[in-house]
């Protein structure tokens, strides 16, 4: 043990990830007869560990991959027809044999573009005034990264309170509010939960939510809008 204590610093490192020798002794007889008995299994394993993340390769690189490349190709156009704001034109025939949202949504599950199809489709449905169909794609999408969360829930929180489902709507602006920190979108989400809390004679959490605005995001564009409702919910108090 003295031997180990006097290692330089440069080899520390090295001596943390080594076996410490005298403290396995009493353990090797009994590991060399397992590893002996059961080889076979371990062996087993291993070969099915390594055809796995070979299947996974030939995926990657002969599947998923061009199936990306082509819903990707495929996602331009529809979002082409979507900035015009042909809605129903995005969703099933945005033109030169391209499919829609709605059809990429379906036949490209699992990729990026795939996902992003069921964004753009629920918000096309929601400008459409089809918003049961708007819940079912914003329930599909799967929000991920700083604002993918933000913008799931707001669009559900959007969609139910377009239905007139207040309390679910309200639910899901809370959730939007709280799935992350985007100085563009989780003050825009607050002011909606505000709005909705002071419809509901919520005042106190109306005015919790007009508060985290003007704190938390004093150059939001929406600021101004939540210090005006924060006057309204403190004199409702």
């Amino acid at each position: 043990m003295a031997t180990r204590r006097n290692r330089t610093r440069k080899n520390k490192q090295e001596e943390e990830n080594l076996v410490d020798v005298v403290e396995t002794q009493e353990t090797q007889s009994s590991s060399e007869s397992f590893l002996e008995d059961n080889q076979n299994t371990i062996f087993g394993v291993l070969v099915a560990a390594v055809v796995l993340i070979g299947l996974y390769m030939l995926y990657s690189q002969f599947y998923a991959a061009p199936k990306e490349k082509q819903a990707s190709e495929q996602l331009a156009q529809a979002q082409f027809q979507f900035a015009q704001d042909s809605f129903a034109l995005a969703l099933t025939n945005p033109g030169g044999g391209y499919d829609g949202f709605s059809n990429l949504a379906s036949n490209f599950g699992g990729t990026s573009a795939g996902n992003t199809a069921e964004l753009y489709a629920g918000i096309s449905y929601l400008q459409l005034g089809e918003f049961d169909a708007a819940i079912e794609h914003f329930k599909d999408y799967d929000g991920a990264g700083e604002i993918g969360p933000i913008l799931k829930n707001g669009l559900l929180g959007d969609a139910f309170a377009e239905k007139n489902d207040l309390d679910q709507a309200l639910s899901y602006y809370k959730k939007a509010a709280n799935a992350g920190d985007n100085q563009g979108v989780t003050p825009y989400y607050l002011l909606k939960q505000g709005l909705l809390e002071l419809k509901n004679n919520n005042n106190a959490a109306a005015k919790d939510a007009f508060t985290k605005i003007k704190d938390k995001y004093p150059t939001s564009r929406f600021a101004q809008d939540a210090e005006k409702y924060l006057m309204r919910a403190t004199a409702a108090m």
